[in-house]
């Protein structure tokens, strides 16, 4: 007979790395932490960066999806904000790697490749070998066009990357839409295994008492989350600031305002500007 503790083991829901098994060396310009996320993600193939502002995002997406076009031998698509995407091609440049800003399929070469989310409808993501999501928060609308979109399209995308500084850890439907945008349960799935209903309102989802250290130990294994390095045992070298200094400074105004009763008056009478409003009037 199973152990009771094995047979509630077999049940824990667990997502398998499907990524490289040997990961590539990696470029020294990544910090360690960068090299070992980007690392991370490489292997595990689908997973999620919440990285906070200032901890080089961009830089572990573009070394993810250069190694991953090396990889597969397929070209990567990022899709970013339109003021965003030219931002990519930058730091690609300063960083010597060699990425494209594209408009359509048309476009698409081999390596790394940027466009903007409102060009999702001139893509052909199964041709792609991975894809990346930068401020993957717009996955956050349950019946938005873009979520519904991208889960649909890169269904049989084996490598995908969902990346943000601003996830909502308390907002539970976005976090199971990037379970379903990187293919590992579904939005009504992580629903019915980790919450209930509050009550009688059946938009409002809580997270079952029992369940709570189960679901964040399922959401470490495809995801990764800081706001500092030492988040995860490195050095705060190079992030840690100085304290803040504030300085206050009055003005002394050079004018008096004009003051009249009628600019305290919460409610000023406007003339009619026609006979015929007038004759409107009851």
């Amino acid at each position: 007979m199973i152990d009771y503790a094995d047979f509630l083991a077999a049940k824990r829901p667990v997502d398998p790395d499907t990524g490289m098994d040997a990961v590539p060396a990696l470029p020294e310009f990544l910090f360690p932490h960068q090299a070992d996320i980007v690392a991370w993600a490489l292997r595990r193939g689908r997973a999620a960066i919440f990285a906070g502002t200032g901890l080089g995002k961009t830089a572990m997406e573009l070394v993810w999806a250069d190694a991953v076009a090396a990889y597969t031998d397929k070209p990567v698509l990022i899709f970013a904000l339109l003021a965003v995407s030219a931002q990519h091609i930058r730091e690609a440049e300063k960083f010597g790697l060699v990425a494209r800003l594209v408009k359509d399929q048309s476009e698409v070469r081999h390596g790394i490749n940027v466009t903007n989310y409102q060009k999702i409808e001139h893509f052909d993501l199964s041709l792609f070998g991975g894809v990346v999501l930068d401020e993957s928060s717009i996955l956050k609308s349950t019946n938005g066009h873009y979520r519904t979109k991208l889960i649909e399209d890169c269904a049989t995308v084996a490598f995908r990357l969902a990346a943000t500084a601003t996830p909502a850890p308390n907002d539970f439907m976005e976090l199971g839409n990037h379970a379903e945008f990187l293919g590992i349960m579904s939005y009504t799935d992580m629903l019915a295994s980790f919450f209930v209903h509050d009550g009688g309102d059946t938009q409002k989802w809580r997270l079952k008492g029992h369940a709570e250290d189960a679901f964040w130990k399922w959401m470490a294994s495809r995801a990764v989350m800081l706001r500092k390095p030492s988040d995860l045992g490195y050095e705060n070298t190079g992030y840690d600031l100085p304290a803040l200094k504030q300085h206050q400074h009055w003005c002394a105004p050079n004018t008096r305002p004009a003051w009249t009763p009628a600019s305290c008056s919460p409610w000023k009478p406007r003339p009619c500007r026609s006979g015929s409003q007038r004759a409107a009037i009851p």
